[in-house]
């Protein structure tokens, strides 16, 4: 509280002192990008972001808003990436839940979404009128490309899976909070294509994935090998296991001309271009990000 000149009661503190504060234990702890890092954490405690925030620095502080201020700055400095340490990222037009149990949404699966999309529009003009466009999410997680491919191409009916029954958790509060455009998303637990119920054999317009491509004799950050979860990192030593077992089958499940884009790691490009045409499927070609690395993976099914 403060007196009516403005000064503040004796033990508390305005939200502009905390904010320098918070900045400062982040910088001194080797964090890139303090400035605005410490901006984001007093934006998720207060409530307040942009102008009102601004305003907002010369309230005195709450002695609950300190306690997690406090909190969330101690577990960034001890670091765990800030898009946990917030509980939520934004990804494309979405702002997802995201929790140690899922992967981090990252901007190369945002282009990844762009691909696939361009993709399903591809295969549309094709379909006879009135076509209700199907597309599976393998390997859904916090349902990032699912839920975007639902938002972004109302009307799809959309196959979000995923192995991980906690994965699937948090896809299903993102999935909550989507409102009318979500009502065409169904999630479902299963390995790969064992979530996909049977009759959609050969009638999905679209596969998409964000498989483990990860080898396991491959080195992460500690701020990767350290928090985000294995299973959805690493497939096994090659790193190309989950994409061998998703292309085992995707020829089978897609509908005539139907397409197939997978996220691929920079030089995993050969290897799974050849495991595509290897599975029958054709049109491959891979797509660099806007780092001038590969990214992502495109094929067609059969005609």
């Amino acid at each position: 509280m403060s007196d009516d000149d403005g000064a503040l009661a004796p033990g508390t503190v305005r939200w502009g002192e905390l904010l320098a504060e918070a900045v400062g234990q982040l910088a001194a702890a080797g964090v890139a990008a303090a400035d605005a890092e410490g901006r984001w954490i007093v934006e998720e405690v207060t409530g307040l972001d942009g102008a009102e925030l601004v305003l907002g620095l010369d309230e005195p502080a709450t002695a609950r808003g300190v306690a997690r201020l406090d909190a969330l700055v101690a577990r960034r400095v001890a670091g765990e990436p800030i898009q946990y340490v917030l509980g939520h990222w934004s990804f494309r037009h979405l702002d997802l839940l995201c929790d140690r149990r899922v992967l981090i949404p990252r901007p190369e699966t945002e282009q990844v979404v762009e691909v696939a999309l361009g993709e399903l529009d591809r295969v549309l003009v094709g379909r006879p009128a009135g076509h209700r466009p199907v597309a599976v999410d393998l390997g859904t997680g916090s349902g990032a490309i699912a839920l975007a491919v639902a938002t972004e191409r109302p009307g799809t009916d959309v196959w979000a899976v995923d192995r991980s029954a906690d994965a699937l958790a948090v896809a299903r509060a993102n999935l909550a909070g989507l409102g009318m455009a979500g009502t065409r998303v169904r999630l479902a637990e299963g390995s790969w294509f064992e979530g996909v119920p049977a009759e959609l054999r050969g009638h999905v317009d679209l596969v998409v994935t964000n498989p483990p491509y990860v080898a396991a004799s491959e080195e992460l950050p500690a701020s990767v090998a350290d928090w985000e979860p294995v299973s959805a990192l690493v497939p096994g030593p090659s790193g190309l296991e989950a994409y061998r077992a998703v292309l085992a089958e995707v020829r089978s499940w897609l509908a005539p001309g139907g397409a197939f884009v997978a996220e691929i790691g920079a030089d995993q490009g050969a290897a799974v271009a050849a495991l595509a045409e290897a599975a029958g499927l054709t049109g491959v070609r891979v797509l660099a990000d806007h780092a001038g690395l590969d990214r992502t993976l495109v094929a067609v099914g059969p005609g």
